[in-house]
């Protein structure tokens, strides 16, 4: 996959557009001009922009609560070099509403695991398992997307429970998104579309299907070791 060169100031105007043409959500700053922070009027959705990050440093992070004053709900974070279109599809659901399906008591099923990696499924991904890991990687191995099943069952824990990434490989990305275990799965689906999309413009072979059209197939059970996708949310 070839990688395009994502300059920082990309970033901020496109958070500027954003908050311009998004009137319930307003930007704060802190001591640091380094930092700028956006949060939607009812003070339960939260952008943090980190203006100095480098490309492989977390440049932005979405925290979603449940009230103005609850623990978080859910966070998400992008590096520095996460091309436009991904932070794009992401600012979008975040004004459409798709960033709020997630209910409180909800699990991780095998259901969500599905809803989230569909356009990868229909885009034809290798899945594969590795211990507690599910992957799904383009054909060319330059981009992909990682459950981690222990992760889901650690609410509380700091270990992103799902991640995707583009570059040589998963462990030398050159761009990632990490997401938490109550990120919503439409989210979540919205971005792995636009991550096979993307793909598919560097691989004539791949020809991802259109995300409505969904499959009904089960996941392969993955190998036993607890509950294997999480505790109730």
């Amino acid at each position: 996959m070839d990688d395009v060169p994502v300059d920082a100031a990309d970033h901020d105007a496109l958070l500027d557009h954003f908050l311009d043409t998004h009137h319930d959500w307003h930007m704060w700053r802190t001591w640091s001009d380094d930092l700028a922070y956006a949060t939607h009027k009812s003070q339960t959705l939260r952008i943090e922009r980190d203006h100095s990050a480098p490309a492989r440093e977390t440049a932005w992070t979405v925290a979603a609560y449940e009230t103005p004053v609850s623990d978080r709900t859910w966070h998400l974070t992008a590096t520095g070099a996460t091309p436009l279109p991904m932070l794009q599809d992401l600012l979008i659901d975040l004004a459409d509403g798709t960033a709020w399906d997630t209910a409180i008591g909800q699990f991780i099923d095998e259901a969500s695991v599905i809803a989230a990696t569909q356009p990868a499924t229909d885009a034809g991904w290798t899945h594969t398992f590795a211990g507690r890991w599910i992957h799904w990687t383009a054909p060319n191995g330059e981009a992909g997307i990682q459950f981690d099943a222990f992760a889901a069952q650690r609410l509380n824990d700091t270990l992103p429970t799902w991640v995707l990434w583009a570059g040589p490989t998963i462990d030398q990305p050159t761009w990632e998104i990490t997401a938490s275990t109550r990120t919503p799965s439409n989210l979540l689906a919205n971005l792995t579309e636009t991550l096979t999309q993307t793909c598919s413009t560097h691989q004539a072979t791949t020809h991802p299907s259109p995300y409505a059209q969904r499959h009904t197939t089960s996941l392969p059970a993955p190998p036993a070791f607890g509950q294997p996708y999480g505790q109730a949310l």
